[in-house]
């Protein structure tokens, strides 16, 4: 064959989804194969269908473009009316361009519908429907055309069958008589009707009748039996015929039987009192079929069933053989045998069968010829549809096979085509040859294969046209793909002849080396694995002899989805909730097909956005509330664009409380009270069980309530319990996990426990004496769980310890007993045994105790105090002997009374401290004292039942001490080289002040460093002012001041100041009264001066100074408010005139000023005797001897170094004797 005469192979790709196509048939298989693996991107498919009856082959030709009809859809027959569907509708659509017009046909005449219409305005359905009333009238078989300008195409004929209602004749029907032995034939002759039909043999009562070798139904629906007996007589045999599809049941009139028994001498008789007698035995013969030979004719596939229902008596077998081959492996037997059946015939099944029934008489036989043929069938597939271009040869083949062999009629648009030979087409075989094919060529051929078991029939359009390349793909159809992704673009063309294709990206040629890049069959251009730099134009050209188009197709490469933050495995425990995330990366031109959709093993998580739901999803995060065991799962997070996604997956784990053991089970070991429970654990709910608690209930004491009796490790599952006696028990257990206790288990049956002996005797005993001369024994009782038995008691057995004594013994009830008439605080042996109606309990314990405690009567001697410092000292004595303790020692409690402070003797003081020490101790440290007083102490032994009496008072002195920080200190009149600073005493100087320590210091005002520091010490006690001199020029100084005592400086009080700049300083000398600096200083002054004068009247009024002891200090110095308002008027310029130092004295009883220079006034006027004694050191006293009278006050003269008058202080501990 010629390059020329080759069909034409030509695809089309639509254009979008608003493009309509015409299906028109083609004729390569080749082509269908390279058809079924087109895809669509965006478009269209090009779509090959393929159908015998419904739809036609073909390929997508766009409408646009002038073609003939193709059947789409039509109703495939036949056609099975049911008596209840309401109406029938009958299917016929085409497609073509111009639109095609229907005409229909009945039974081979012109058949217009009812409420059709050909109106050439809606051309898209040739569907009509039938109604029920009157359907009868249109059985028949139809055939739909459908014609435009190029052609007719048709379907094959469609039988519409309207069925009766199939029902049985009335008729009467005589008795059947016979002769015990002879066969029976009951015809049913059922009705036609809608298959499939079911025969059924019953009684009036609707009772099967007994099938078996003798009597059965053949598939003609009679019922047959090979001999009569006697118990065949009845005269109700029904046929039922059934119609499912229908849904009807049919019956017809009942038909009577009568089998006459025979007699001995062989005659027939009606005498029910007649002996039966066996029938004669009969050669066998053939019910069905009759004759000697049936041939039998099916269609392949068809199902073959031979039948041989026998006479004869006694019942005959039947055999089954194929003449000269062997029987197919496919064959069945029925019905006992008679019924040979071969599903789905083949042609090689056909031949001669037989069938022999055979008994003890004889045999008989009868042969099956067995034909087997086909309807018409294509070969392969039916003749596909082509386009052609003009001046080649069509050939359109009918490969058709069947038996007998079908006739091909050929038709054109639906005429009869004859072979022309002057024409440029003819006919040979098969095959219908279109030489030199024209324009005018272009029709519906329809190949039409028929014999005498039906016909096939297909439509073929022939299309002889040239066409330039039409591209139906959308010009800029823009697609995207994610990176690393593929893609295909598509290059749908229709043209005539094939065009070729060349793709290019900017106008550079693309080449499909490398492999990323290849151009498909359909001339789409394939990209795999896109990189960024894949995106830009792509220019598809297709051309042919006709002509050239393009096409541009626009690529956008995306980053693809990912999920960073994926969702983790978690163990949550049930009831409350549990919480994954899922935050993913996408491209951003994509944000609006992003979503994030959550899956639980495998299935959509029912979201709601209800208040009760227990599911919130926002942001990437699945939150699950309250959760359950049922939430347990895996949970896959799906992130996804409309392009691609990504998911991640993690597995939830629910922790609960373990499930209730089940299945407890009591077992007795070696007594009723001691056995062995054991259980089958329930479900841990993935927390491993840590412990098993055993719990009993007993219905004597605590009827009701459950208390815990044994824990066991959580890998046990038994438990061996010890019960006690005269109880009724039962018991539960639960499991505890992690997350904690499980629920109980069912109870056990009741178990209950001999009474016995008591188990163990009371314990804790506790002995005492509330009074001198008895003793109190009581202990704890035992709980009544553990009597045992009924009548539980104790005996209490007592005697003295170390020394011969007889056991005394006493029985009580109670759990307590008093010993009366007892020593003081002498030693026993107890012992306490419990006992019941069923014997004693164990061998008791001894225990010791004491009789009643009485108070001690000594107290401690040689009692000593070392002073250690001013506010601690050490205190020692010696033990009181044991017997005057009179009980179990408890300690020593040390007493000590502040009587006065050596800064102020006069006021005597009462201030009383203790402390006890417990044990058996010989000394003690005292803490808390105040420095520079004078004390009494005194010690005493104590026990349970009170304090002995007091040792000898000790009288002693602390030494002085640090002061405190000085309450206030203020800096004002800042100068540029100088500052005033203004104070107050402190509260308690702990000693005599002897002045004031100042510090001040440079600081770099940049780095807050100290630059320079520099010391003073004040040795006047009594000022509380001072003239800062000599500091640098607009400078920061951070100022210190403490106050001394001769113990040294208390803690300092910091204050920070600045210096004044030159034009600053003098620009207050000016106006000095107006300045906030200065007003603050005043009120500072005015408030230590009201202070002052507070504490001068208070000191006044305590009374006067005791003769030979040192002045009081002052503790309060005080501005004299005329001086400083003298200072005010008369001195301005308090740079050139500084304050005098005699400003401030203590109050006075006398109308004499302060000595100049003074910093103490003596309240009875000696000046020179307060002076000198406020600078003595007490230090100074520690070589003179000091004697005390028995209330601790000094006697004797001072011996020393030092003035009358002064006062010495220890320079370090020194004991001090009573």
């Amino acid at each position: 064959m010629s390059k020329s005469s080759l069909p034409c192979k030509f695809q089309v790709m639509p254009v979008d989804l608003h493009q309509h196509v015409l299906v028109i048939p083609t004729v390569s298989v080749n082509q269908l194969r390279v058809m079924r693996v087109m895809r669509v991107v965006g478009t269209l498919q090009l779509v090959l269908l393929l159908t015998l009856t419904s739809r036609a082959a073909g390929f997508n030709i766009p409408l646009e473009v002038e073609q003939p009809p193709t059947i789409i859809t039509h109703t495939s027959g036949p056609i099975v009316a049911l008596p209840f569907d309401n109406t029938v509708k009958i299917r016929c659509e085409a497609r073509g361009n111009p639109p095609p017009e229907y005409k229909w046909t009945k039974d081979g005449k012109v058949f217009i519908p009812p409420h059709f219409t050909t109106n050439k305005t809606n051309h898209s359905d040739g569907t009509f429907v039938l109604h029920n009333k009157h359907l009868l009238q249109f059985q028949g078989k139809y055939r739909c055309y459908a014609s435009n300008k190029l052609g007719t195409a048709m379907t094959e004929e469609i039988e519409l069958i309207v069925p009766s209602i199939p029902k049985f004749p009335n008729e009467g029907i005589d008795p059947i008589v016979v002769k015990e032995g002879d066969p029976i034939i009951l015809h049913c002759n059922p009705p036609e009707g809608v298959p499939p039909r079911q025969i059924y043999w019953m009684s009036i009562g609707l009772q099967h009748i007994e099938k078996d070798e003798r009597v059965s139904m053949g598939i003609d629906g009679n019922l047959y039996f090979s001999n009569a007996l006697q118990k065949d007589s009845r005269r109700d045999y029904c046929c039922f015929a059934s119609f499912p599809k229908i849904r009807r049941i049919v019956q017809k009139t009942a038909m009577a039987v009568i089998v006459k028994s025979l007699k001995a001498d062989n005659e027939s008789a009606d005498s029910v009192d007649a002996t039966p007698e066996a029938p004669p035995v009969r050669k066998p013969g053939l019910l069905l079929p009759p004759g000697v030979q049936t041939e039998k004719l099916l269609l392949k596939g068809e199902r073959l069933q031979l039948e041989c229902i026998p006479h004869g008596y006694p019942t005959p077998t039947i055999k089954w053989m194929k003449l000269g081959d062997k029987m197919p492996s496919r064959t069945k037997y029925d019905n006992y045998g008679k019924l040979l059946i071969i599903s789905a015939v083949e042609e090689k099944d056909g031949g001669k069968y037989m069938c022999i029934a055979e008994n003890s008489a004889g045999k008989a036989d009868h042969y099956f010829d067995v034909i087997v043929e086909e309807p018409p069938k294509w070969q392969t597939e039916p003749p596909q549809s082509q386009l052609n271009v003009s001046g080649s040869d069509v050939h359109i083949k009918c490969a058709v096979s069947g038996k007998p062999s079908p006739v091909i009629t050929w038709r054109r648009n639906a005429g009869l085509f004859r072979d022309d030979s002057q024409k440029n087409s003819r006919v040979l075989d098969d095959t219908l040859i279109i030489h030199n094919a024209r324009p005018e060529d272009s029709a519906v051929y329809q190949c039409d294969a028929s014999n005498s078991h039906g016909s096939l029939l297909a439509n073929i359009n022939i299309m002889i046209m040239n066409m330039a390349p039409r591209i139906l793909t959308r010009d800029h159809q823009e697609y995207a793909v994610v990176l690393g992704g593929d893609i295909i673009m598509n290059c749908s063309v229709f043209s005539s002849p094939p065009p070729s294709i060349s793709w290019a990206k900017d106008e550079t040629p693309v080449t499909t080396e490398g492999g990323r890049f290849a151009i498909l069959q359909d001339r789409s251009f394939q990209i795999i694995r896109a990189e960024k730099n894949d995106s830009g134009n792509y220019v598809c050209v297709a051309s042919n002899t006709e002509g050239k188009s393009a096409v541009t197709a626009v690529l956008d490469v995306k980053d693809p989805t990912k999920i960073v933050d994926p969702p983790r495995e978690a163990q949550i425990i049930s009831g409350t909730t549990a919480q994954f995330t899922c935050q993913a990366e996408y491209d951003k031109s994509l944000q609006s097909t992003f979503e994030v959709v959550w899956r639980k093993d495998g299935e959509k998580i029912p979201l709601s956005f209800e208040e009760n739901s227990r599911y919130l999803v926002a942001d990437g995060l699945l939150q699950i509330m309250n959760v359950n065991l049922s939430d347990q799962g895996f949970y896959t997070c799906i992130a996804r664009t409309s392009l691609d996604e990504d998911n991640a997956t993690a597995l939830l784990t629910i922790l609960d409380v373990p499930d209730a053991p089940k299945n407890l089970t009591i077992l007795e070991l070696e007594s009723p009270r001691n056995v062995s429970l054991s259980w089958v654990p329930g479900s841990d709910h993935n927390s491993s069980v840590t412990e098993f608690i055993v719990e009993y209930e007993e219905s004597q004491w605590e009827p009701g309530r459950w208390r815990e009796l044994q824990k066991v490790p959580g890998i046990q599952a038994t438990a061996e319990l010890a019960l006690h006696g005269h109880l009724n028990y039962q018991f539960r257990v639960y499991a505890v996990n992690a997350v904690g206790p499980g629920p109980p288990s069912e109870p056990t049956k009741r178990h209950k426990t001999p009474p016995a002996a008591p188990d163990r005797n009371p314990e804790n005993i506790k002995i005492q004496g509330h009074l001198p001369h008895q003793m109190d024994i009581s202990w704890e009782p035992l709980l009544p769980i553990e009597h045992n038995g009924p009548g539980l008691e104790y005996k209490v057995s007592y005697r003295k310890l170390g020394v011969e004594d007889v056991w005394r013994e006493h029985l009580v009830k109670r759990h307590s007993f008093v010993v009366r008439n007892t020593s003081t605080f002498v030693p026993y042996e107890i012992k306490i045994q419990s006992r019941n109606s069923h014997g004693w309990g164990p061998e008791p314990k001894l225990v010791t105790g004491y009789s009643g405690e009485d108070v001690p009567t000594a107290a401690p001697r040689d009692v000593a105090v070392e002073v250690f410092n001013t506010t601690v000292l050490r205190v020692s004595w010696t033990p009181v002997p044991p017997a005057t303790v009179r009980g179990h020692l408890g300690g020593y409690d040390v007493h000590w009374l502040r009587k006065r402070s050596l800064l102020n003797p006069n006021n005597i003081l009462d201030e009383r401290q203790s402390m006890s020490f417990p044990g058996n101790r010989t000394h003690a440290i005292v803490p808390g004292l105040e420095p520079f007083s004078e004390y009494r102490l005194t010690v005493n032994v104590f026990n349970k039942k009170g304090n002995g009496p007091h040792s000898d008072p000790v009288t002693f002195s602390t030494p002085e001490g640090v002061p405190e920080q000085v309450p206030i200190l203020t800096t004002s009149n800042a100068q540029k080289d100088s500052v005033l600073l203004v104070w107050g005493p402190p509260l308690e100087a702990n000693g005599i002040l002897t002045g004031y320590l100042l510090q001040y210091h440079l600081i770099n005002e940049t780095t807050m460093e100290v630059v320079d520091s520099q010391e003073i010490n004040i040795n006047v006690a009594d000022t509380t002012q001072w003239w800062l001199e000599g500091l640098e020029e607009g400078s920061l100084y951070r100022i210190h001041l403490s106050a001394c005592t001769r113990a040294g400086c208390g803690p300092p009080l910091a204050q920070e100041c600045n210096t004044a700049a030159k034009a600053r300083a003098e620009g207050r000398r000016g106006d000095l009264s107006t300045q906030g600096w200065f007003i603050g200083t005043m009120c500072a002054v005015a408030l230590l001066t009201l202070v002052a004068l507070m504490a001068c009247f208070v000191r006044r009024n305590k009374g006067g100074k005791y003769a030979g002891t040192p002045p009081p200090p002052q503790h309060q110095d005080m501005f004299s408010m005329e001086k400083v308002k003298e200072k005010e008027d008369l001195h301005p310029d308090v740079e050139s005139h500084r304050m005098n130092d005699d400003t401030f004295c203590e109050y006075s009883d006398s109308d004499e000023k302060p000595l100049k220079g003074g910093s103490l006034c003596s309240l009875n006027g000696d000046g020179a005797l307060g002076d000198s004694i406020s600078r003595d050191s007490l230090v100074d006293y520690a070589d003179g001897e000091v004697e005390f009278n028995e209330d601790g006050s000094f006697i004797g003269e001072y011996s020393g170094r030092k003035r009358g008058g002064s006062v010495s202080e220890p320079s370090g501990p020194s004991p001090v004797t009573a």
